[in-house]
């Protein structure tokens, strides 16, 4: 990253392990796991059809995509499930989970046990009316409202940062809670940045993500991160703790232990809720509405509510159009020309 230009000088002025899954090791149809790296071109010559063909299979899935689908078909086989099963068979495995897990997650369960089916052939019970039925059924008994992560918003990130001091961990936290809250960053994507992602230009930085969760291509965006109008810039918090930590190439947001160590992997992804739950809970906030997540939908609620364009906001989040932002647009504009203000 480019420190020299005096516009980006910087102004005087945890660690949480990914949850662990089951894995199954019986149930791993190829076209899900794939993980045979034994299948990988030969740097000696071409690889006979059926080997270039399950290296691309491989390749079609992310890793995280494939960690969930093998955590839930583990879960369905503890369960007595087998691929392939009988629509009666996944129908009552639902049935049984539907008292303690949300109908969201079992429409999950069912799109994994979907897919290892299709991958070895074999016909899909879920496509079934029986499988459909119990389904909507629970849907119906239970509710479809879906829990979902209370935005931080801008004045309640201010707050928050108010209350966080100027040690190692400290100057990474505060780059990472507003660098976060400034891209609207899904949490995945904000701890996959390496400095090489950064480009300094006259108005702040632009942050390149070269893959996200709607983009396993790798097709790339582009995000601007302008320079702050408040005391809190997430432009000069990164460059003063890109500075402080010593980093000029890879991983931006590193672990932090006691005694100021910083190391050199990745920070994991769940320790952005970690510390965004630790910090809140510091400042004197409930911490258990809050997640990874509520920086990303806090940037769009904040924007929303200070009357920024749909548009604009699509720019910076990647949404592809205003049905997938609306949750946001409501939750934001829930007291513009409310009825009720206008008469009491």
């Amino acid at each position: 990253m480019c420190y020299d230009p005096p516009l980006l000088m910087p102004l005087a002025g945890d660690v949480g392990e990914t949850e662990a899954h089951p894995t199954s090791s019986e149930v791993t149809p190829s076209a899900i796991t794939c993980t045979d790296r034994s299948s990988l071109p030969s740097p000696n010559g071409l690889p006979s059809p059926p080997a270039l063909v399950q290296y691309f299979i491989t390749n079609s899935l992310s890793e995280n995509a494939k960690r969930a689908y093998r955590a839930d078909l583990a879960q369905f086989e503890v369960n007595g499930g087998t691929i392939p099963s009988s629509p009666e068979q996944v129908a009552e495995y639902l049935a049984s989970r539907a008292s303690t897990h949300r109908p969201a997650t079992l429409a999950r369960y069912l799109a994994s046990i979907s897919k290892a089916h299709r991958a070895i052939g074999a016909d899909d019970p879920c496509k079934t009316e029986i499988v459909k039925a119990t389904l909507r059924g629970i849907r119906r008994a239970v509710g479809t409202a879906q829990r979902e992560a209370k935005p931080l918003l801008r004045d309640d990130l201010f707050q928050i940062l108010e209350r966080i001091g100027n040690r190692s961990k400290d100057l990474r936290d505060k780059a990472l809670l507003l660098l976060g809250f400034a891209g609207a960053f899904r949490r995945s994507e904000l701890v996959g940045l390496d400095v090489q992602d950064i480009e300094c230009v006259r108005q702040g930085i632009v942050v390149t993500l070269r893959r996200s969760k709607t983009d396993q291509t790798g097709a790339g965006r582009k995000v601007g991160i302008p320079f702050g109008r408040t005391h809190w810039c997430p432009v000069r918090s990164l460059v003063r703790w890109l500075d402080h930590a010593g980093i000029e190439s890879g991983p931006m947001f590193r672990p932090v232990d006691r005694h100021g160590q910083i190391a050199h992997e990745r920070l994991s992804g769940e320790a952005v809720s970690i510390i965004l739950k630790g910090r809140a809970k510091a400042a004197g906030f409930d911490p258990s509405p809050f997640s990874g997540h509520s920086l990303r939908s806090g940037l769009a609620t904040s924007a929303v509510i200070a009357g920024v364009s749909t548009l604009a906001i699509r720019r910076t989040t990647g949404h592809a159009s205003d049905a997938m932002l609306s949750r946001y647009v409501r939750i934001g504009d829930i007291f513009t020309d409310n009825a009720a203000a206008a008469v009491l």
